[in-house]
């Protein structure tokens, strides 16, 4: 199995990706931690997040022996992919397909995950080797979006996020996603309750996927 392989197996077996979007690198950092121990094991720091990389490094390095997964989101060039895998980015996320991107992730033999909303994007991202497609915006396209893909193109792989909840993750299930990303949230009511209603969110979501599975 090779290293990019590896990787997918464990992205697809934890199934849900936390989507963290963080004030500051610490407030990510903080947040990466309550998500994990609340159940949740892909870890992507998004790049709105001022200094993503040292989030990702600190978290890469604390985690290292342990099966959290740590990734960056919303990469919008090469330069940024390849500074995020540098930090220690296992896999890379954008909202859209950057062929350069790919290339660089390809390089590395790290997984790209590009956003999609059409047929086209999806067919032309994997023409370069991108083997899972990050469904964006989910909220938009809908379970429905999958399940039409999957009908000239039943092994694209496809992962939603945006528009993810605990009302339709059965939806996403039954359309066959590949994985789902959740974002808002996780860190609904954070501001009142602090960090422990993030752990809460976190596992409230890996509940009902057990539920689901």
């Amino acid at each position: 199995m090779t290293k990019k392989q590896h990787i997918l197996s464990n992205l697809k077996d934890n199934y849900l990706f936390a989507v963290i979007r963080g004030s500051s690198a610490e407030e990510a950092t903080q947040i990466s931690e309550a998500v994990y121990e609340g159940g949740i094991k892909n870890i992507e720091v998004t790049f709105t997040t001022p200094q993503a990389d040292e989030s990702i490094k600190a978290l890469s390095k604390k985690h290292a022996e342990t099966d959290m997964v740590v990734g960056a989101g919303t990469v919008m060039d090469a330069v940024t992919a390849r500074i995020a895998i540098i930090a220690g980015a296992e896999f890379i996320v954008s909202p859209n397909f950057v062929p350069e991107i790919s290339t660089m992730c390809n390089t590395y033999g790290i997984p790209y995950l590009p956003g999609c909303g059409t047929v086209t994007e999806i067919a032309n991202s994997m023409a370069t080797g991108v083997e899972v497609v990050k469904a964006f915006p989910g909220g938009i396209l809908g379970p429905d979006f999958i399940k039409n893909v999957h009908g000239p193109i039943p092994h694209a792989e496809i992962m939603p996020s945006g528009g993810v909840s605990l009302d339709n993750m059965d939806q996403w299930v039954d359309a066959g996603a590949w994985a789902v990303g959740i974002g808002s949230a996780l860190t609904k009511g954070m501001k009142e309750n602090g960090l422990d209603q993030v752990k809460e969110n976190a596992s409230t979501f890996v509940k009902k996927y057990e539920e689901l599975k």
